[in-house]
Protein backbone atom coordinates (compact mmCIF):
# COMPACT_ATOMS: atom_id res chain seq x y z
CA UNK A 1 0.00 0.00 0.00
CA UNK A 2 1.27 3.51 -0.75
CA UNK A 3 -0.19 6.98 -0.20
CA UNK A 4 1.20 9.39 -2.46
CA UNK A 5 1.87 13.22 -1.53
CA UNK A 6 1.12 16.18 -3.19
CA UNK A 7 5.08 16.28 -3.74
CA UNK A 8 7.62 14.68 -2.58
CA UNK A 9 8.34 15.19 0.91
CA UNK A 10 11.63 15.35 3.15
CA UNK A 11 12.18 12.68 5.74
CA UNK A 12 11.22 15.33 8.23
CA UNK A 13 7.55 15.61 6.92
CA UNK A 14 7.46 11.80 6.52
CA UNK A 15 8.98 11.09 10.04
CA UNK A 16 6.14 13.52 10.88
CA UNK A 17 3.11 12.09 9.20
CA UNK A 18 4.73 8.64 10.26
CA UNK A 19 3.93 9.76 14.07
CA UNK A 20 0.22 10.19 13.37
CA UNK A 21 0.20 6.63 11.83
CA UNK A 22 -0.73 2.92 13.21
CA UNK A 23 0.61 0.95 10.19
CA UNK A 24 4.57 1.17 9.55
CA UNK A 25 5.66 2.72 6.69
CA UNK A 26 9.06 3.27 4.92
CA UNK A 27 9.71 6.18 2.74
CA UNK A 28 11.36 5.57 -0.62
CA UNK A 29 11.51 9.71 -1.37
CA UNK A 30 8.53 9.74 -3.21
CA UNK A 31 5.64 8.33 -1.35
CA UNK A 32 4.94 6.14 2.10
CA UNK A 33 5.11 2.42 1.57
CA UNK A 34 3.70 0.10 3.49
CA UNK A 35 5.86 -2.58 5.32
CA UNK A 36 4.64 -5.73 5.48
CA UNK A 37 3.88 -8.01 8.47
CA UNK A 38 6.49 -10.46 9.04
CA UNK A 39 5.78 -14.43 10.45
CA UNK A 40 6.16 -15.46 13.62
CA UNK A 41 9.89 -16.97 12.00
CA UNK A 42 11.08 -13.72 10.86
CA UNK A 43 9.99 -12.37 14.18
CA UNK A 44 11.89 -15.00 15.74
CA UNK A 45 14.97 -14.35 13.88
CA UNK A 46 15.21 -10.61 14.40
CA UNK A 47 14.77 -11.20 18.50
CA UNK A 48 17.60 -13.37 17.87
CA UNK A 49 19.52 -10.94 16.16
CA UNK A 50 19.09 -8.62 18.59
CA UNK A 51 19.78 -10.92 20.99
CA UNK A 52 22.93 -11.84 19.85
CA UNK A 53 24.15 -8.36 19.32
CA UNK A 54 22.61 -6.93 23.14
CA UNK A 55 25.35 -9.75 24.46
CA UNK A 56 28.35 -8.46 22.14
CA UNK A 57 28.08 -4.86 22.43
CA UNK A 58 27.10 -4.56 26.30
CA UNK A 59 29.64 -2.09 27.25
CA UNK A 60 30.98 -0.81 24.41
CA UNK A 61 30.50 1.99 22.58
CA UNK A 62 28.41 0.80 20.15
CA UNK A 63 24.95 0.36 20.37
CA UNK A 64 22.16 -1.58 18.26
CA UNK A 65 18.24 -0.73 17.56
CA UNK A 66 15.56 -1.64 15.36
CA UNK A 67 12.94 -2.08 14.01
CA UNK A 68 11.75 1.56 14.47
CA UNK A 69 14.67 3.23 14.32
CA UNK A 70 15.67 4.78 10.54
CA UNK A 71 18.45 5.72 8.60
CA UNK A 72 18.03 7.84 5.81
CA UNK A 73 19.77 6.41 2.52
CA UNK A 74 19.98 8.74 -0.59
CA UNK A 75 18.21 11.37 -0.63
CA UNK A 76 15.26 11.81 1.76
CA UNK A 77 14.34 7.97 1.51
CA UNK A 78 13.94 5.84 5.07
CA UNK A 79 14.00 2.58 5.61
CA UNK A 80 13.60 0.51 9.21
CA UNK A 81 15.86 -2.21 9.43
CA UNK A 82 15.34 -5.26 11.65
CA UNK A 83 18.29 -4.45 13.12
CA UNK A 84 20.98 -1.84 12.97
CA UNK A 85 24.62 -0.82 14.77
CA UNK A 86 26.00 2.20 15.56
CA UNK A 87 28.90 3.81 17.25
CA UNK A 88 27.70 7.52 17.18
CA UNK A 89 26.11 9.19 20.25
CA UNK A 90 22.36 10.78 19.53
CA UNK A 91 19.18 12.21 21.56
CA UNK A 92 17.09 9.38 22.31
CA UNK A 93 14.11 11.33 21.26
CA UNK A 94 15.86 11.31 17.58
CA UNK A 95 13.95 8.61 14.77
CA UNK A 96 17.32 8.34 12.48
CA UNK A 97 20.51 6.54 13.45
CA UNK A 98 23.34 8.68 12.97
CA UNK A 99 26.68 6.71 11.93
CA UNK A 100 25.12 3.64 10.71
CA UNK A 101 27.96 0.71 10.70
CA UNK A 102 26.04 -2.78 10.28
CA UNK A 103 22.30 -3.52 8.70
CA UNK A 104 20.91 -6.69 9.42
CA UNK A 105 17.45 -7.09 7.28
CA UNK A 106 15.42 -10.62 7.96
CA UNK A 107 13.92 -11.25 4.15
CA UNK A 108 9.94 -11.74 3.99
CA UNK A 109 8.54 -13.67 0.98
CA UNK A 110 7.91 -9.73 -0.46
CA UNK A 111 10.90 -7.79 1.08
CA UNK A 112 12.65 -10.08 -0.90
CA UNK A 113 13.32 -7.95 -4.26
CA UNK A 114 13.84 -4.68 -2.01
CA UNK A 115 16.61 -5.73 0.36
CA UNK A 116 18.66 -7.85 -1.95
CA UNK A 117 18.58 -5.04 -4.87
CA UNK A 118 17.22 -1.52 -3.71
CA UNK A 119 18.78 -1.48 -0.40
CA UNK A 120 21.95 -2.93 -1.81
CA UNK A 121 22.49 0.75 -3.35
CA UNK A 122 20.65 2.89 -1.14
CA UNK A 123 22.79 1.34 1.83
CA UNK A 124 26.28 1.92 -0.31
CA UNK A 125 25.37 5.79 -0.17
CA UNK A 126 25.89 5.58 3.97
CA UNK A 127 29.20 6.99 4.26
CA UNK A 128 29.77 5.03 7.46
CA UNK A 129 27.97 1.59 6.73
CA UNK A 130 30.09 -1.56 6.22
CA UNK A 131 28.28 -3.70 6.21
CA UNK A 132 25.04 -5.15 5.13
CA UNK A 133 23.80 -8.39 6.50
CA UNK A 134 21.11 -9.88 4.55
CA UNK A 135 19.35 -13.11 6.62
CA UNK A 136 16.97 -15.86 4.56
CA UNK A 137 14.26 -17.02 6.39
CA UNK A 138 13.35 -20.08 4.65
CA UNK A 139 16.68 -21.76 5.37
CA UNK A 140 19.27 -21.05 7.77
CA UNK A 141 21.98 -18.75 5.62
CA UNK A 142 23.28 -14.98 5.11
CA UNK A 143 24.41 -13.27 2.29
CA UNK A 144 27.07 -10.42 3.65
CA UNK A 145 28.03 -7.24 1.78
CA UNK A 146 30.59 -5.32 3.60
CA UNK A 147 33.63 -3.16 2.37
CA UNK A 148 36.31 -1.40 4.09
CA UNK A 149 35.66 2.18 2.75
CA UNK A 150 33.06 4.08 1.99
CA UNK A 151 33.78 4.69 -1.94
CA UNK A 152 34.66 0.68 -2.01
CA UNK A 153 32.32 -1.36 -3.70
CA UNK A 154 30.88 -4.26 -1.98
CA UNK A 155 32.12 -8.18 -1.57
CA UNK A 156 29.83 -10.18 -1.32
CA UNK A 157 29.95 -13.41 0.90
CA UNK A 158 27.80 -16.55 1.21
CA UNK A 159 27.65 -17.97 5.24
CA UNK A 160 25.73 -21.07 6.24
CA UNK A 161 25.05 -22.56 9.05
CA UNK A 162 28.24 -23.76 9.93
CA UNK A 163 29.43 -20.40 9.29
CA UNK A 164 30.99 -17.90 12.19
CA UNK A 165 29.79 -14.14 10.54
CA UNK A 166 32.63 -12.10 11.57
CA UNK A 167 32.48 -8.33 12.03
CA UNK A 168 35.81 -6.87 12.58
CA UNK A 169 34.41 -2.90 12.56
CA UNK A 170 32.76 -4.55 15.99
CA UNK A 171 35.17 -7.13 16.76
CA UNK A 172 32.25 -9.19 16.88
CA UNK A 173 31.71 -12.96 15.48
CA UNK A 174 28.40 -14.71 15.72
CA UNK A 175 27.86 -18.22 14.63
CA UNK A 176 25.44 -17.86 12.27
CA UNK A 177 23.63 -20.63 14.09
CA UNK A 178 22.71 -18.28 16.65
CA UNK A 179 19.92 -16.10 14.54
CA UNK A 180 18.29 -19.65 13.72
CA UNK A 181 17.75 -20.65 17.58
CA UNK A 182 14.29 -22.28 18.04
CA UNK A 183 13.72 -21.74 14.44
CA UNK A 184 12.27 -25.16 12.92
CA UNK A 185 12.19 -25.10 8.47
CA UNK A 186 9.63 -27.31 6.56
CA UNK A 187 11.20 -30.49 4.61
CA UNK A 188 14.86 -29.34 6.04
CA UNK A 189 16.47 -31.11 8.35
CA UNK A 190 17.45 -28.55 11.58
CA UNK A 191 20.77 -27.83 12.32
CA UNK A 192 21.04 -29.84 15.39
CA UNK A 193 20.51 -33.07 13.11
Amino acid sequence: MTIAPQKPWSAEQFLSWLNTQEARFEYDGIQPVAMTGGNARHNRIMTNIHAALRARLRGTKCSFYGPDLGVQTIGEVVRFPDALVTCTKFPGTDRLAPGVVVIFEVLSPTSGQTDRITKVGEYARIPSMRRYVIVESRFAGLLVLHRDRADDPWIATALSALDTLQIPELSLAIPVTEFYEDIAFEGVPSIEE
